[in-house]
């Protein structure tokens, strides 16, 4: 996709939602079940069952997703469609890029091990190793601009309200 068909595409949602603001909020969904075999949740992607399970840093198998890792995926995943977005929208000369992410997380804090330990991920470090003849300042307001409009990125950066319930 080139600049001008972004434009094409994007220009009308823009042009709906700033006449229609609540039109531009869409509540996304993600639904699992919990395995009754195992200790495990198996997650509907809408493309394939993900089954998630124990890290082995906290007595897991290894042979299931870690629900740390998809995290991190899912913040690669946004930052790379980002990226890709922002560099299309500037046609920015972009040959390749690779996105990484890689966090911390000390495994004593979810086992219970040590009050003082956090539970989650204590750092998170994206990083993007970009191909590209552009200069530095256009290099910047690339990474500036996908920084800004990563939607995980920027959920992570600024806690949403989260809510717990059964039913």
């Amino acid at each position: 996709m080139d600049a001008t068909t972004l434009k094409n595409t994007q220009g009308p949602l823009k042009e709906q939602y700033r006449q229609a603001p609540g039109s531009a909020v869409v509540t996304l969904h993600a639904e699992g079940s919990v395995d009754d075999q195992a200790i495990a949740c198996k997650v509907d992607t809408g493309r394939a069952l993900a089954v998630a399970g124990l890290h082995p840093a906290s007595g897991g198998s290894g042979r299931e997703l870690c629900s740390g890792d998809m995290l991190l995926e899912a913040l690669v995943a946004c930052a790379g469609v980002t990226l890709k977005a922002v560099a299309t929208s500037l046609e920015f000369d972009l040959k390749d890029a690779r996105v990484k992410a890689e966090g911390d997380l000390d495994f004593r804090g979810t086992l219970g091990v040590a009050k003082d330990a956090p539970v989650g991920f204590s750092e998170i470090r994206l990083s993007f190793d970009i191909d590209t003849t552009e200069p530095k300042e256009r290099l910047e307001t690339l990474l500036k601009l996908t920084e800004r409009y990563c939607v995980v990125f920027q959920t992570l950066n600024q806690k949403p309200i989260l809510t717990v319930s059964a039913t």
